[in-house]
């Protein structure tokens, strides 16, 4: 099912802050349901005008105030009917930071059947009694889900799962008011649906009213208990759960350790040096295939792709076990296809595109570029190659330390290699000046723009990918716009024994006035995501 995104913003007495939540949330294109919770008749009128004010807002009166719970489930309620498939809570006080719904989303889109949930950063501004009363909670909450998984259960900063969701709370007596963000992470949790959680700022603004009553602690202490003899007959089927693994959270994918080992890789580069590629490659058959067979996390993803490229109209036939152990086979194929890169074993008369056209002109030019490039065949190609006639440097930008080993290899047997690796998860002033430097001394920096970092600040824009909607980094596209020189685009794929370069211009600068921010990067975005997929297209299993 495509993922389709709405906003439900429950409110009861909180208008000051409403309006820009509002104008937030529609200004990244998401459809918002406003749900009046009994509102008095002047509040009512400000909640009225403000939704009036705006295109793709629909307000919904509930004229006896039943809590924030109802008001979360009949926003629910409303989006099911409509079709969407995932709803983004957000509390109308302005507590959270609404800069990091992309991430929220994002991750929403990664993990379509999980929760989506805040896990909240304090300032200064938080009350300590507050505090106490969520270590409590999540004391609780660990207990009644006999999981340490769930970091916080009371951010009401979170994506659900529409259908699953509804599905769980219809047939139970959950609660309506306060200890409806608590339960319904529960009782989730009981019905084997995951919790992804994403670390968010969230504060307590000054001169904030707070809907929060004695009565809510009363009710909140009744649902923990009835919870826990909820969780006593539940107890030995979460157990095996939790032993089987099932209660896994999805990882970002840089927190996924390496498989293998430093041998194994030193085993297959020699291999690689004294036989060649095609004995490598019959070795490497076994390996990929026990990867292939106890990689679940992996399979999974490959599978969910190459359905994706099917439906897109990439692949005549809906993909099975094959074509995805073929998706594996390639991705290893191209390992060694980098490690010959990296160690001058490609001669230059098996690559297509390479010393010719728009990339021989910028490297003779002797001026510096900004190549941004993709997750797609073996860049290492033309990283490597840039370095073998005039020796042009390359400084590569790279988001985890996951390719230590890898490095560590190429080190061993290309130790005169003009290509820098600089690790970064945030570039700094500090990286921008070496970056500046090495621009203005007629280098290359050179970057992926199709991957979301592992940290949790980094900045994201949704673009059209293959009929469907996609998150890519802002990142490269700002870090370009601060370099202020030309930008191209490299790709580089196999077909059949030889390697074939595409080198285009992209844009003279990228230039992001501060006006409009925002949308010169979807512009910038939406660009490269079309040329990506153009590229991808070539080479689907690439």
């Amino acid at each position: 099912m495509t993922f389709r995104a709405c906003a439900i913003i429950p409110t009861y007495k909180h208008v000051a802050a409403l309006e820009g939540i509002v104008a937030s949330l529609r200004d990244i294109g998401l459809q918002v349901f406003v749900v009046d919770d009994g509102n008095e008749a002047c509040a009512a009128r400000a909640i009225a005008e403000i939704c009036a004010r705006y295109e793709g807002v629909e307000l919904e009166r509930r004229d006896v105030n039943g809590g924030k719970g109802a008001a979360v489930l009949t926003g629910l309620e409303i989006a099911s009917r409509q079709g969407f498939t995932h709803a983004l809570q957000v509390d109308a006080d302005g507590q959270h930071d609404i800069s990091r719904v992309g991430e929220l989303l994002a991750l929403a889109c990664a993990n379509p059947d999980a929760l989506i949930s805040g896990r909240p950063t304090f300032d200064g501004s938080v009350p300590r009694a507050r505090l106490f009363a969520r270590w409590i909670t999540h004391v609780w909450v660990s207990i009644n889900t006999l999981s340490f998984r769930i970091i916080d259960s009371m951010c009401g900063f979170r994506v659900y799962p529409v259908d699953r969701t509804l599905s769980v709370t219809s047939g139970a007596a959950i609660a309506r008011r306060m200890g409806f963000d608590v339960e319904v992470v529960v009782r989730l949790r009981w019905n084997g649906v995951r919790v992804v959680s994403l670390p968010v700022h969230v504060i307590y603004p000054t001169g904030n009213h707070s809907n929060f009553a004695l009565w809510d602690n009363v009710e909140i202490s009744r649902m923990h208990a009835r919870l826990f003899f909820g969780m006593l007959w539940r107890a030995p089927r979460l157990l095996v759960a939790r032993e089987r693994g099932e209660d896994d959270a999805s990882r970002h994918w840089a927190t996924l350790g390496e498989r293998g080992s430093a041998a194994g890789l030193w085993l297959l580069a020699t291999v690689y040096r004294l036989f060649g590629r095609h004995v490598c490659l019959a070795i490497m058959l076994p390996v990929v295939l026990f990867f292939f067979l106890t990689g679940r996390e992996q399979r999974s993803a490959s599978m969910d792709y190459l359905t994706r490229m099917w439906g897109a109209g990439v692949f005549t036939r809906k993909p099975g076990w094959w074509r995805s152990f073929r998706h594996f086979m390639s991705f290893g194929a191209a390992a060694l296809d980098k490690f010959a890169a990296w160690t001058g074993n490609i001669p230059i008369e098996d690559i297509d595109g390479a010393y010719q056209g728009e990339f021989e002109a910028v490297r003779n030019n002797g001026k510096g570029a900004f190549i941004l490039t993709a997750h797609l065949g073996n860049p290492e190609v033309i990283r490597a190659i840039a370095s073998l006639k005039r020796r042009t440097r390359v400084n590569v930008l790279v988001h985890t330390a996951h390719a230590m080993r890898f490095n560590a290899l190429i080190n061993r047997y290309s130790a005169t290699s003009t290509v820098r690796m600089i690790q970064v998860t945030d570039v700094g002033p500090d990286t921008a000046i070496v970056l500046q430097t090495a621009i203005a001394n007629g280098e290359w920096v050179v970057i992926v723009g199709d991957r979301i970092p592992i940290n949790g600040s980094a900045r994201i824009t949704w673009a059209k990918f293959f009929d469907d909607l996609a998150p890519f980094p802002q990142g490269p596209h700002i870090l370009a716009g601060i370099l202020k020189c030309p930008v191209y685009l490299l790709f580089c794929v196999r077909q059949g024994r030889r390697h074939r370069v595409f080198f285009e211009f992209f844009a003279e600068c990228i230039d992001l006035p501060r006006k409009n921010r925002e949308q010169a990067i979807q512009v910038s975005v939406e660009r490269y995501a079309e040329r990506l997929e153009a590229y991808a297209r070539l080479a689907p299993l690439q």
